[in-house]
C-alpha cells in the first residue's frame, strides 16, 4: 500500500468514527481562538478550556487585552503552563493586533508569525480553523500518528519534515479535516505511552500495526531456571544478552552465541522483538 493510498484509507476510516473533526478549543472567533492556542502549546486543551472562559471576561476584546499588563493577565492563566511567557506574549500580541493590524486577526502565515508566541503550528492552525484556508498544524500528536501509520517516511524526524510529506500525500482539501482527525485519533486512541489499538479503526492501515502482526508468538513450556532468554534459532538459554541495532533503528535483544534476534523472554514466553515506536 502506497503512502497516498495509506493516507485515503486513514481519511475513509476515521471520518466515520470522528464525523466532527473540529478543534476542541472552545472560541467563538479567530481573535479568542488564537488566544486559546497560544495557550494550549504543551497545554491540554482541558486546561485551557477551563481558563479561558474567565480570561474572555475580564479581556473580550483585542481592544481590552492590548490595554492589560502582563500581571494583569497572569492570574487567570497561573493553573496552565508557562503562565508568565503566556500572558507577556498574549499582551504584546493584543498590542500588535491593535496598532499594526487594525485590531484584526492577520490571515497570512508571515503576518500571524510576527506575533509574539506564534509559530508555524500556531499559523496553520489559525489559517485552517478560524480562516477555512488550506495549512496543516503538525502538533505532537499529528507526529506521533502520522510516524506509527506510515503516512511519512522513516527521515521524517522533525515537524516541519513531517509537514512536508502529510501535504504531498494528502489532497489540499482534506488538510483542515485530516490535521483534527489525527489530533483525536492521537489524543482518545493512539495515545502515546499506551495506544489502545484494540480500539482501533485502522488495522490494515497502520504500518505500526502491520509490523506488530509480524512478531512471533509466546511461547510456552520455557524454563526460566535454566536462564533468563530463550534462543529460538539455537534452542538454548542464556542470561546475559547482546544488544543490536535492527534495520528501523531499534534497539533489539539479540543472542550473544549466534547473534539471533530470535529471543523469548524464558519468564514470560513473550519475544523480546520490539517494533519502532513514537512515544511524544
Amino acid at each position: 500500500m502506497s503512502r497516498s493510498e495509506r493516507a485515503e484509507c486513514m481519511l475513509a476510516r476515521l471520518r466515520k468514527v470522528i464525523p466532527a473533526p473540529e478543534t476542541e478549543l472552545v472560541h467563538g472567533n479567530p481573535f479568542e481562538l488564537l488566544v486559546a492556542v497560544v495557550l494550549s502549546a504543551q497545554c491540554t486543551d482541558e486546561r485551557v478550556n477551563k481558563v479561558t472562559p474567565a480570561l474572555f471576561d475580564h479581556f473580550p476584546t483585542i481592544e481590552a487585552m492590548a490595554e492589560a499588563e502582563p500581571e494583569d493577565i497572569f492570574p487567570l492563566i497561573r493553573s496552565i503552563s508557562y503562565p508568565n511567557n503566556k500572558a507577556k506574549h498574549l499582551a504584546k500580541a493584543a498590542r500588535m493586533l491593535r496598532d499594526e493590524f487594525g485590531g484584526r486577526v492577520p490571515e497570512t502565515s508571515a503576518e500571524l508569525k510576527r506575533l509574539p508566541g506564534v509559530g508555524q503550528k500556531t499559523a496553520e492552525v489559525m489559517i485552517s480553523a478560524a480562516f477555512g484556508g488550506a495549512a496543516l498544524a503538525v502538533d505532537t500528536h499529528v507526529f506521533r500518528v502520522a510516524n506509527r501509520i506510515g503516512l511519512v517516511t522513516e527521515r521524517a524526524t522533525t515537524v516541519d519534515r513531517v509537514e512536508r510529506e502529510l501535504k504531498r500525500v494528502l489532497p489540499e482539501h482534506t488538510w483542515g479535516d485530516a490535521h483534527h482527525l489525527l489530533i483525536l485519533h492521537g489524543r482518545y486512541t493512539c495515545t502515546a505511552r499506551a495506544p489502545r489499538c484494540e480500539a482501533c479503526v485502522l488495522p490494515g492501515v497502520c504500518k505500526t500495526w502491520d509490523r506488530m502482526q509480524t512478531l512471533p508468538p509466546a511461547r510456552s513450556g520455557l524454563d526460566a531456571s535454566r536462564g533468563n532468554y530463550y534462543c529460538a534459532t539455537r534452542r538454548h538459554y542464556f542470561d546475559a544478552p547482546d544488544r543490536v541495532t535492527d534495520r528501523h533503528g531499534t534497539e533489539q535483544v539479540s543472542c550473544p552465541r549466534c547473534g539471533s534476534m530470535n529471543v523469548f523472554d524464558a519468564r514470560t514466553g513473550v519475544t523480546t522483538k520490539k517494533v519502532k515506536d513514537y512515544r511524544i
